[in-house]
């Protein structure tokens, strides 16, 4: 089901960062349903769900990736496991080739190769009161060392924003999504969920929670962008290959930024700036990140490359986003507070 209200309040701060805002910028809802969900794909040739302007809010009801049968196996009662899914279970038959249940894709009107998208996160919801962490043979950073597979449900404390993962073991709960990413070129065809890329996807980093702005360079018309693996906390290096997995809600406006290309994706939050890399090989996915946050203290900064290379080895964080899905991820954090007004 889509629904849609008109959203005033705003609107001037929209109009003033595109230059072409409409004279009333909207706020749609996008239900998870067998039909406004692409199972395991990220493709130029889809068709959209839902056609938006540039200024518009878009409320994103996602799905965590689980089988019915799998959750009500490791404990979930039948009752607890939303309809939603049983139904995209039951009836979507479109699958693959990766594994993920995402909502959209979303078609932003007068988005081109060559332009850019911000995605300003404004709210993730907690939609059910239950995550699962799971490992299998196979998949992992030490497989070879639990050749067999667990699910683990894990209920979550809303109030309190904690999974009870064990007796007397609480993990603070920071809800992001996993997966946000734009239709790749069409040359790419139908793209795997799984693995991050230049259209971002599956990235899984947790900086990317409410209050962050993500901004994807577009591929094809439209953009295409798509939303989805829901996670309510996650540890840098998802090393098991899942996170605290669960269905969510969030609030995410779109500004569309014409002829403003962005050559990889990136993100700041209220602190920090983020460059990301993404590789089959970590070393490779680590001179990317490097390289791409040097690009933008260049560009953005008017830094000279030397004091950019420098900067990053005196003031800023590498981390490993994730190990586990083929390709690599590794993001840089770069504190804004380095930044003083020149006198």
């Amino acid at each position: 089901m889509i629904t849609w209200t008109v959203k005033i309040a705003g609107l001037a701060l929209a109009a003033a960062l595109i230059g072409a805002a409409p004279a009333m910028a909207a706020i749609y809802t996008l239900e998870a349903t067998p039909a406004t969900v692409a199972w395991g794909h990220y493709d130029a040739a889809a068709k959209p769900v839902l056609h938006i302007q540039s200024g518009d809010t878009v409320v994103f009801h996602t799905l965590l990736t689980s089988s019915p049968t799998a959750l009500e196996k490791a404990g979930v009662a039948p009752a607890d496991i939303q309809p939603s899914l049983r139904a995209i279970y039951d009836q979507v038959k479109d699958r693959g080739p990766g594994g993920h249940i995402l909502t959209g894709p979303v078609y932003v009107e007068g988005a081109e190769p060559g332009d850019t998208l911000e995605i300003r996160i404004q709210k993730i919801d907690l939609a059910i009161p239950y995550a699962y962490n799971a490992f299998r043979y196979g998949a992992g950073f030490l497989t070879d060392d639990f050749p067999y597979a667990r699910m683990k449900i894990v209920p979550l404390d809303k109030d309190r924003m904690v999974g009870k993962f064990g007796p007397g073991v609480e993990v603070p709960l920071k809800p992001f999504f996993g997966s946000m990413g734009v239709a790749p070129p069409p040359a790419f065809g139908r793209y795997d969920s799984a693995p991050p890329t230049i259209i971002g996807g599956n990235m899984d980093d947790k900086a990317l929670v409410e209050g962050t702005i993500l901004y994807l360079p577009v591929h094809a018309t439209g953009a295409l962008f798509e939303a989805g693996d829901g996670h309510a906390a996650q540890g840098n290096g998802e090393v098991d290959i899942t996170a605290l997995e669960t269905s969510l809600v969030g609030t995410l406006q779109f500004v569309l930024h014409k002829g403003v290309k962005t050559p990889y994706p990136r993100a700041e939050t209220p602190t920090h700036f983020i460059s990301m890399g993404f590789d089959d090989d970590l070393s490779n996915a680590t001179r990317k990140a490097l390289r791409n946050m040097i690009d933008f203290l260049v560009a953005d900064r008017k830094m000279t490359r030397d004091d950019a290379y420098m900067l990053i080895s005196v003031a800023g964080d590498v981390e490993i986003t994730e190990l586990v899905d083929r390709n690599k991820g590794v993001h840089v954090m770069l504190p804004k507070g380095l930044f003083v007004p020149v006198k």
